[in-house]
Parts: structure tokens; C-alpha cells; sequence
């Protein structure tokens, strides 16, 4: 029992009453078909069951800020560790959380900067050393030295406190008994009377002593030198000038709560250290602390960007998003309707002598960029017609359509308004800082010639190589080896999960769930925790065939470590190489819930009725097809890709072709898609507004009439959205009732039978089914409505009638028993086949769409796409459509994916599953490696040319898949 994770009569979501014992200590892989119950298993059960004891161990006053956790269904489980979850859904979205501060290496690097680096002078470049006290009052005096020249007065400060929380009552004291009679306080000064100064301890203050009133002049410096080594002795070798005016008062306003801070100096501020400066251009700083070099903190951020690195500006390709187009057909996106800017537009161009019909891209540079940038002061006439059919006519100063946007978006006045006008918006790097989020100064500081920037911005495995080579001398080598020895481990960790090509700077808002889960892997491993139950969603989503090994190794290690961890996946290599192995079925939703084998590898492959054991050992397999579709009908083709680490790529995409994208992960597989050819579609075909990576050129676009992007994210936000209404199902059963002889009685119009407007809905949910009841220091509870007992309609809708069943009882029905109830409804069987067919039998029709997996919400819009009417002529981009897919969901993704081919459309798929792969007409390879060594095509055509390029890793496992094919099909041995 000590050894074992015994679990009874589980019944969350579709699980059957369910007993199971698990091993501890092992690596177990729970696999299975979608839908089957494996998350309901793995997080449901025994991550919700671990995570709610180990809260309710904590005091009371603890779990008031943790929230209660409810009880999942089941008898009893036994042996269970505290439970740390690593899925894909926990990704900061903060801007300012970066793979580096996720790892915790950023913290390091910001420690080993601070105790080794060498300072330099932003401006010539020079190392800055401690200065003497003569040296910083010659600086002083030269501050007197311009238009007041002699009468130069200013203020010697000793900045005592910087940046922190406290009342000070002690310091005041000991400072008036020292004979002091005034201090700056948060920018204001204040005389030390005697009377007690309250401050409020809750926030960061900025106590200033005020040392001496000089002049600055030569006569004055003997004086001077005094104040400064007075206020260096109080302030731990640091002065702070305040230049006065010629009215004795400051320049302007001080540094306010920055004052005397590195955070921010007011105006005729000046800041001195004898510890370092520049004594050629007088750059002075601190002693350099760890706080100096965090972009999260006033003290190092770039001011401009507030450490953020970029902003929000208006991009001109998406107020100009098809070149193609003229200003007569709209080429400005923002002002192609009105009648006020496109009449403004036209003189604009009539007086750049341009005719308002050409094309946008045969236009004159200089009128492009007239009209995206305004023409200064010059005027413009513009004839101009009314509304009601007046001429007149005026002259005006252009300002751009760019700052057009900018000051309409900053003036309007509504949401909506301003909604619309910030599509135009791109995140573009601050000026100021060139997007490296610190001020220069700290930039400066270098360790073995490289900033800190410099470290964060190389590739994971060529900044390990970077801290293997670091070699410290004497004083240096004590204080940085253990630091160092930090950061490789972590690094390492990084590289052994695959994550080589990752860049410290690289924002956790842009990753993969795959990539991100993989940072928190290598974050745990960190960690050193043992005795812990871990539990991981398919950790190898996003990771190529060759990178899997190293995965594995690390999931191995983790569990060496002393930790029992459980993986939900299904990728062969992670289930053949667990210690156990839970396979549910034996199908998915309602026909799933069961345990069919559980015992080593072997033991599951030998047990009769699994369809994963008959994947595993070979009785089953997705076959390679007789041949591959030959193009025909000419490419699409993209020529001079360069976004992220593209190499001035060229795209070619066989038209009325299944073509996969494939590569090692980093290699640019999404750079080259998802952000440059799927938003360059979208603008040309479907005139959406989109930011588009930079290409030279697009052609072929004659052969297709739109583009559809079919990923991952829900199909709804609310429980209201179902499979059913997503794919206009919901209307035409609505109309069917509404069209019974009993409704007609009773004039019921299908608006009667919606749940989401008054009128047939039960008013008491608002036709939830469920009332929430907030429940003070517990969890929410929901509970079902009184009124409607959970069906939703009130009482009178509900009378009503189709073949027996009402309106709420069609809602509760599966896609598999619906099918059959409306065989003789040509309208609705045809819909309902294309959810059938795509494998979602199971699922309920009102089934919540926030209750649908990632697998199961693509394979909605799979179904939605296949029941309209195909032209023959619709471009189709997914990005790795078997995440969270079985080896049987994938044969089935491959079915719906060879259907819209042979309808004439073409399908682009991003994708690491060899399956895939090994079924498509054409792959386009890049690589040969992941970030910066990445991002050129180093192998293209059928799936048996690409297996004998030598370069392509892709190839290499490829190779094998097809040598596999030609095997006999196993049989399962009696």
C-alpha cells in the first residue's frame, strides 16, 4: 500500500465507478482515445484530490486567500502525494515575464552582473572607476559654468533613504541631534523642528539630508569639498546637487519620489558617487545592485518603455494591408468608407500628381509616403462635395493617415470606436532602448564583454556554451562560481528538454502550450523536490521526433529524483518507455470511462480490445496512401520571407494538395505560417487586418477564393455556445419546431426556442439550466434551477413536440442517437453526419463549448467547414492538428483533412506527427536546426524524396516510417 496510489470508485465527468492502483515512483503514462477520460482521471481526480488536502492542511486563514477546492467524485484514493500540475493553460500573458525571469536564470544573471560586471561609460565606452572628492568637486563646479555663470547657486544633498518603506522616526532624531535643520522628503523639503515627522510606512520613500546651500565658484571650493565629504560620509559615498534658478529656486520639479534614486532625477538634479563614474563625460552611478539590472524596477528600466521594450504604434501594413488595391477601392483600410477622408485622400494624391485608381504598389514612394506621413506645413486643396450634393472646397496641412488614426483612436469616445481603430495598432521596439527594456548605463556593465542584454537575447544552448567558457580570476572566481554553476544547470535543463533554440529574452505570452509546459518541466527539475505527485498534459506537443528522447531523459530524471509522475500522452515513444502504462476506453465520451488495461508496456500490447495496444504492436496502423496527388493546377508562392529567423525564405505550395510543414522545433515552421503567409491571406482574400511578417512577394492568389485558419481555441466563451449552434445545426431544429402543427396552434416562431432571448427560455436561469450561488470563503456552487429542473425552456415550450421528444431533450441528445432521431431531415442529418464523421459521436448537442477539449473544439470547426457547400478553391492552415489526438483520432483527422483535398481545396498543415507526415503529397522541411542555425527549407516534395535527403532529421525518421509501412500487419497471438 505504501507504494501504490490506490484509487475506488472514481466518477468524475464519464468515468465508470472506476478502481485503479497505481505504482509510486514510476513514470505512468495514462493513454487513450479523445474524450475517454483520461484528464478526468489524471487532473479531475487525483491533481484536484492531492491539491485540495494539501490546502486543507493550511490554516483557516491560509485557505481564506487559496479559495476552497470542491471534493471530486469518487470513494476513496490512498496513497496520494502532494500534486503539482505542469499543463499547457498556465502561460503568463504579462509582457514583462520572459522565458529568463520564468526559469528564475534572469535572477541570476542579475546577481552575477551585479557582483562581477565591470561598468563602462555608455558614451565613449571607457571603464568607469571610483572617483576621489576632489574629482567630484570639480564636476559640482562646473555645473556653474553656464548662462548664470558666477551666480550659480545649488543645493549639496546626502541621500540617505532610496526607495524605501518606513516611518524614519529614529533617523530624523539622529540626524537633528547631528546639528542637520532640514531634509528633502519625497521631493519637498522640510525643516527638522523637533516636532515628530509622520510619514506612512506602506509606501517607498526618498529621504534627502540637506547638507549646504553653496555657489559655484572657484572661491566657494574648499566649501564645497566639505558639503561633499559630509554628505558622501552620510550617504554611503553618494551626493545629490540640486541646481537652483536665478530666483534661488529648483530648475523645476525634483525627482519627486525618484529623487536621488537611480530610478529618475528631477530637473538641475545631479548625481555623484565616489564609487564609480566617467571622469571624461561625468556618468556617475552606484554601487551596482541586483535591483539595477531588473526591467521591473524604476531603478534600471528604460524610462521611455518602462521596461517593456516595445509600444504600441500604428503599422503601416495594416492601414495599408493590399497593396493591390487603389485609393478608389480602399487601399487605406481605416478611411475607405465616409465621406470626409477618401474625398481628402484623392486631393492628397491629385497634388502629389498620382492618379487616386493606381494601384497602391505602383505608387510613387514619395506619394506613399505623403500619404501615410502627411505633408508638413504644406497646403492641400481639397474640392470637396457634401452629403447633400454642395461643392466647395479648402485648403488643409495633412497630417498622415497614420497620426489620423493615432489621434482618432486617442479622441474617441467609445469602446467600439476605439476597438476598431486599434487593429491598426502593431507592438513595434522603443526607440529609446532599442526594445533591450534598461537604461544604457546599465547596459554598459558587462561580464567577459557581453551585456546582460547581449547573454538574454543568444539561443539557450549558445549561452550554456557562453558560461562553459567564463574563466574568473582571485576575488571575482569566489563570488561568481556558485552563481554560474546555477545558471548552467538551468540552462542545461532547458536544452534537455528541447528548448535549445529558446532565447531568454523570448516573452512567455509567444510560446507553444507544449514549450511552455517544458519551461516549468526544467523549472521543477530545478527545484530538486522529491516525494511529489507530478502531473503533465502531453508534454511533447510542439517537439520534434529527434527531441523526444531528451524529453523522456527527463521525465526519467525527474522520477529518479523520488517523485511518482503521470503523464497524459500519446506519442508512442513516451508510452513504450513509461515503467506503467493506464490505457481508458474503450471509446470516447460516453462509451469511455473504463480502465481496458494497465500493467508495463508489454502487458498492455498483449491485452485483446485495446485500440492503443493494437497501434503499439502493429495490428492496427494508419496506412500510407497507393499515391500521392500529383499538382496540377499550379502553386501559391511566397518569395522573401525574413520574419524572426527566416532566411529570405520562399514558400511554394502545390495547389488542391495535402502539404506539411515539418522541422525540429525553433526551426520557423510558425514564423513562416502563422505570421507571415496565413495573415497575408487573410489581408488579400478575406480583407481582414492583420500584422504580416515581411515578404517581397505573394503569387497564385487567382487560384483561391479565401482562407481559413482552423486552430485550436474554443469555439465559445460561454456555457451558451454549443456544437449545435456553432455549426448552425441549433437553427434549423428551432425552425423544424417551430414549423409542428402544435406550435402553429399556438403561433411559436423559432425564436420561441431559444435558450438566449426571452420568450420560451426559463426566466429563472435565463436559460442556463444552473443558478450560481456564491458561497462566501467556499467555491461557487452551482446548483440546477428549481424552476426548469436543468432543461432550460419553461413549461409551455416544453409541451411542444417532435417525434416524442421536446426541445430540451433534443439539446441532451448525442451527436450518434440525434443522427438516427433525424434520419428523414435532409437538412439536419447531412450536419450532424460531418460531426459523426469527424469522430465526435459522443458528444451531447448542447454539450457547453467550455467544457470541449482543444482536439474536440477543432474537429467542431472541421465539421462546420465540411457541411458548406466547398468551392473547390478554400486554402485550409492548421497548426498541429493532432495535439491531444489518439493514433485512431488521428486516422479519423486524416479522413475529414482527404475529404476537403479531393473536394479541390488545399490543406497546409504545421506538423511533428509522422503519421501525418508520411500521408501528406507534399512536405516542405525546414531547418537544419531550431532559432538563429534554423529558418531556411532544407528539403520539399513527396514524403519518399524527402526520406533521402541526408540533412533532414525529418527525413531520417520519416525514412523509418515508411520502411514500417511495408511490413505485414501483426496479429494478436491466442
Amino acid at each position: 500500500m505504501a507504494n501504490e496510489i490506490v484509487i475506488k470508485g472514481a466518477r468524475e465527468h464519464n468515468l465508470k465507478d472506476i478502481d485503479l492502483t497505481i505504482p509510486r515512483d514510476q513514470l505512468v503514462v495514462i493513454t487513450g482515445l479523445s474524450g475517454s477520460g483520461k484528464s478526468s482521471l489524471a487532473f479531475d481526480t487525483m491533481y484536484a484530490e492531492g491539491q485540495r488536502r494539501y490546502v486543507e492542511s493550511l490554516s483557516s486563514y491560509a485557505r481564506m486567500f487559496l479559495g476552497q477546492m470542491s471534493k471530486p467524485d469518487l470513494d476513496s484514493i490512498d496513497g496520494l502525494s502532494p500534486a503539482v500540475s505542469i499543463d499547457q493553460k498556465t502561460t503568463s500573458k504579462n509582457p514583462r515575464s520572459t522565458v529568463g525571469t520564468t526559469t528564475e536564470i534572469y535572477d541570476y544573471l542579475r546577481l552575477l552582473f551585479a557582483r562581477v560586471g565591470v561598468p563602462h561609460c555608455p558614451e565613449c565606452g571607457r571603464e568607469i572607476k571610483k572617483q576621489t572628492t576632489d574629482q567630484v568637486t570639480d564636476e559640482i563646479l562646473r555645473l556653474g559654468d553656464g548662462a548664470q555663470g558666477e551666480a550659480t547657486k545649488a543645493i549639496i544633498l546626502a541621500p540617505v533613504v532610496a526607495g524605501r518603506k518606513g516611518e524614519f522616526t529614529k533617523l530624523f532624531a539622529d540626524l537633528q541631534k547631528e546639528g542637520f535643520s532640514r531634509v528633502r522628503i519625497d521631493g519637498e523639503i522640510v525643516k527638522l523642528t523637533g516636532e515628530p515627522i509622520t510619514l506612512n510606512k506602506k509606501i517607498k520613500h526618498f529621504i534627502d539630508v540637506v547638507v549646504d546651500r553653496v555657489t559655484l565658484k572657484e572661491s566657494a571650493t574648499s566649501r564645497i569639498a566639505e558639503a561633499v565629504e559630509l554628505a558622501t560620509r552620510l550617504a554611503e559615498g553618494r551626493v545629490l546637487v540640486q541646481v537652483l534658478g536665478s530666483d534661488g529656486k529648483p530648475l523645476g520639479a525634483a525627482g519627486g519620489t525618484s529623487s536621488g534614486a537611480t530610478g529618475g532625477l528631477g530637473e538641475g538634479e545631479h548625481l555623484f558617487s565616489l564609487a564609480l563614474a566617467c571622469p571624461e563625460h561625468g556618468h556617475s552611478m552606484d554601487e551596482l545592485q541586483p535591483r539595477d539590472f531588473s526591467f521591473n524596477a524604476p531603478y534600471g528600466a528604460c524610462p521611455d518603455c518602462l521596461g517593456i521594450g516595445s509600444r504600441d504604434e500604428v503599422d503601416p501594413s495594416l492601414v495599408v494591408p493590399d497593396p493591390s488595391l487603389s485609393l478608389d477601392e480602399g487601399a487605406i483600410a481605416p478611411f475607405k468608407s465616409g465621406n470626409y477622408y477618401p474625398q481628402v485622400l484623392r486631393a492628397v494624391a491629385k497634388h502629389m500628381g498620382v492618379d487616386s485608381s493606381t494601384p497602391w504598389e505602383d505608387m510613387p514612394k514619395k506619394a506613399q509616403k505623403a500619404l501615410l506621413n502627411g505633408l508638413g506645413k504644406e497646403k492641400v486643396r481639397v474640392d470637396y462635395r457634401t452629403v447633400d450634393g454642395r461643392d466647395t472646397y479648402w485648403y488643409i496641412e495633412w497630417e498622415g493617415a497614420l497620426a489620423a488614426v493615432k489621434r482618432r483612436y486617442t479622441e474617441a469616445q467609445s469602446d467600439a470606436q476605439r476597438e476598431k481603430l486599434g487593429a491598426y495598432f502593431a507592438t513595434v521596439p522603443c526607440e529609446t532602448c532599442g526594445g533591450k527594456r534598461l537604461k544604457p548605463e546599465i547596459l554598459a556593465v558587462t561580464v567577459n564583454g557581453r551585456s546582460i542584454h547581449d547573454v538574454t537575447e543568444m539561443a539557450a544552448v549558445d549561452s550554456l556554451r557562453f558560461f562553459d567558457d567564463l574563466d574568473f580570476k582571485g576575488q571575482a572566481a569566489v563570488i561568481a562560481l556558485p552563481i554560474v554553476k546555477e545558471i548552467r544547470e538551468r540552462l542545461r535543463f532547458l536544452v534537455d528538454v528541447g528548448l535549445d533554440y529558446l532565447t531568454l529574452e523570448r516573452a512567455t505570452a509567444t510560446l507553444s502550450g507544449g514549450e511552455a509546459q517544458r519551461i516549468r518541466l526544467a523549472t521543477q527539475i530545478g527545484a530538486g523536490l522529491m516525494g511529489v505527485l507530478y502531473i503533465l498534459d502531453e508534454p511533447s506537443i510542439g517537439l520534434h521526433q529527434r527531441d523526444n528522447e531528451r524529453l523522456i531523459a527527463t521525465l526519467e530524471r525527474l522520477r529518479d529524483l523520488g517523485n511518482t509522475v503521470v503523464v497524459v500522452e500519446h506519442d508512442e515513444d513516451t508510452i513504450r518507455a513509461a515503467d506503467f502504462v493506464v490505457d481508458m476506453g474503450p471509446r470516447a465520451g460516453e462509451h469511455g470511462g473504463e480502465v481496458i488495461a494497465a500493467g508495463t508496456p508489454a502487458e498492455v500490447m498483449a491485452t485483446k480490445g485495446s485500440i492503443t495496444a493494437d497501434y503499439l504492436a502493429g495490428r492496427r496502423r494508419i496506412e500510407v496512401p497507393a499515391e500521392r496527388r500529383k499538382p496540377g493546377r499550379g502553386s501559391l508562392k511566397m518569395t522573401g520571407a525574413t520574419e524572426n529567423n527566416l532566411q529570405n525564405v520562399t514558400l511554394e505550395v502545390p495547389i488542391g494538395t495535402l502539404t506539411v510543414v515539418t522541422g525540429v522545433s525553433g526551426s520557423g515552421k510558425s514564423s513562416l505560417v502563422t505570421d507571415t503567409l496565413a495573415p497575408a491571406l487573410a489581408n488579400r482574400l478575406n480583407h481582414a487586418h492583420r500584422r504580416t511578417g515581411p515578404y517581397r512577394k505573394i503569387t497564385g492568389l487567382d487560384k483561391l477564393d479565401k482562407v481559413i485558419n482552423i486552430d485550436q481555441s474554443p469555439i465559445g466563451r460561454t456555457p451558451r455556445s454549443n456544437p449545435a449552434t456553432y455549426i448552425g445545426l441549433w437553427d434549423d431544429i428551432r425552425a423544424l419546431f417551430a414549423s409542428t402543427s402544435e406550435s402553429k396552434a399556438r403561433g411559436y416562431s423559432p425564436g420561441r426556442f431559444s435558450f438566449n432571448v426571452s420568450g420560451g427560455r426559463c426566466e429563472a436561469c435565463k436559460g442556463d439550466g444552473q443558478i450560481k450561488i456564491e458561497m462566501h470563503f467556499l467555491p461557487d456552487v452551482y446548483v440546477p434551477c428549481e424552476v426548469c429542473n436543468g432543461e432550460r425552456y419553461n413549461r409551455e415550450t416544453l409541451q411542444v413536440t417532435y417525434r416524442g421528444k421536446n426541445i430540451a431533450q433534443v439539446l441532451d441528445m448525442t451527436v450518434e442517437d440525434a443522427l438516427a432521431f433525424f434520419e428523414n431531415i435532409p437538412g439536419i442529418k447531412r450536419k450532424l453526419q460531418t460531426l459523426y464523421d469527424v469522430g465526435l459521436g459522443y458528444v451531447r448537442l448542447g454539450q457547453p463549448a467550455t467544457t470541449l477539449s482543444g482536439g474536440e473544439a477543432q474537429r467542431v470547426k472541421l465539421a462546420s467547414e465540411l457541411q458548406k457547400r466547398q468551392s473547390g478553391k478554400t486554402f485550409y492552415i492548421l497548426d498541429e492538428p493532432t495535439t491531444g489526438l489518439h493514433f485512431e483520432d488521428v486516422r479519423q483527422l486524416l479522413e475529414v483533412l482527404e475529404r476537403l483535398v479531393d473536394a479541390g481545396n488545399t490543406v497546409l498543415v504545421i506538423e511533428h506527427n509522422l503519421d501525418v507526415i508520411k500521408c501528406a503529397d507534399h512536405i516542405i522541411d525546414l531547418g537544419p536546426e531550431g532559432g538563429d542555425r534554423g529558418g531556411q527549407i532544407i528539403a520539399q516534395g513527396t514524403p519518399e524524396e524527402v526520406a533521402e535527403v541526408e540533412g533532414s532529421f525529418t527525413g531520417h525518421f520519416v525514412k523509418r516510417m515508411l520502411e514500417a509501412a511495408k511490413q505485414p500487419v501483426v496479429e494478436l497471438a491466442e
